[in-house]
């Protein structure tokens, strides 16, 4: 070409192939394909680009996928693509699967693919199938027939159960029962001294209701931590109860006193009324004896000695009454 400097044209070969390369880096990842070559991974690097366009990031994919092919374990792409569309953590499945073929334990793709998405940590679950955690209960308060409070913290030694994991019951679940088998058989005790002589009762009855089932875990063995006694609580509802009987005795005794003090009142409101009457009445003989005075059917000599009878017979009550005697006579 005429008129440009063959070095210039050089240069611009260059630029536009570097240009080009890391484009092309960019849609193929190259060096992730030569080190799953180098790894013994058959992945063809047009499967790394359909990842791209599919959205998966082909890192999240390879490296998993160089683990397991290392291990052993015949996990395809399209298992781990699939796990990795649904959401769920490649890297996690296939470090549980490694786990679990070391310990000898069987463990499936899918089940382990199942347990991760279902929120669970699958990795952690295997190493609890391996090395058993110790779930350590609070303080359970229950009483005994004599009325005694006893208070029992317990250690459960549990196993995952791989299989019951997806849709089994958690840690709450197993701490529930624990605490509900500790109040039932403490509750069963003639006495706070059989619980305290034998608390491995405890354990033995507890561990025999099979308290494990429904749950993502095995039961191995429940101990006993502590044993302590608390209060008398037959006492305390024997006293409450005495007080609240008491209460109620004195309700009823100020209910009836005041209906007597009511019927009372109500005895004096009728005498007073009664002696209103008689009141009435009594002002009604003057007006009846005015009346037979103008009739005629009374005389004037009767009335006088009528009279006369009242002032005879007021003065017998004067001298028969001791009270009416004048202080200053003797």
């Amino acid at each position: 070409m005429p008129g440009i400097d063959p070095m210039l044209l050089t240069i611009i070969f260059i630029i536009l192939g570097v240009i080009v390369f890391f484009v092309l880096l960019s849609f193929f990842p190259v060096m992730l394909w030569i080190s799953a070559l180098a790894s013994g991974v058959k992945i063809g690097i047009i499967t790394l680009f359909a990842m791209k366009l599919r959205r998966v990031t082909p890192s999240r994919i390879v490296n998993p996928l160089i683990k397991a092919t290392k291990a052993g374990l015949g996990v395809s792409t399209n298992q781990l693509e699939t796990h990795y569309l649904a959401g769920g953590n490649v890297d996690r499945v296939v470090n549980a699967l490694i786990a679990a073929q070391r310990a000898n334990i069987p463990l499936l793709f899918e089940r382990a693919a199942a347990i991760d998405l279902a929120g669970r940590d699958v990795l952690q679950a295997v190493q609890m199938s391996v090395n058993p955690r110790v779930i350590e209960t609070t303080s359970v308060s229950a009483v005994a027939k004599d009325g005694i409070e006893v208070k029992v913290r317990a250690r459960v030694t549990v196993r995952a159960n791989l299989d019951r994991l997806v849709g089994g019951a958690g840690e709450d679940t197993i701490i529930a029962r624990i605490g509900e088998g500790i109040v039932s058989t403490v509750g069963s005790s003639g006495s706070h001294k059989d619980v305290l002589e034998n608390p491995d009762k405890i354990s033995r009855t507890v561990l025999e209701k099979g308290l494990d089932a429904g749950t993502a875990f095995e039961i191995l063995s429940i101990d006993i931590a502590d044993v302590d006694v608390g209060k008398n609580i037959g006492a305390h509802l024997q006293t409450e109860q005495a007080e609240a009987d008491k209460n109620i005795a004195q309700a009823k005794a100020e209910e009836r006193r005041a209906m007597a003090v009511a019927k009372e009142q109500e005895n004096k409101a009728k005498v007073v009324e009664m002696e209103a009457r008689v009141v009435e009445s009594e002002s009604q003989v003057p007006l009846a004896m005015a009346e037979a005075l103008r009739s005629g059917k009374l005389g004037v000599m009767d009335y006088l000695n009528m009279k006369n009878i009242e002032a005879d017979t007021d003065m017998r009550k004067s001298i028969g009454d001791p009270n009416d005697i004048d202080p200053n006579k003797k």
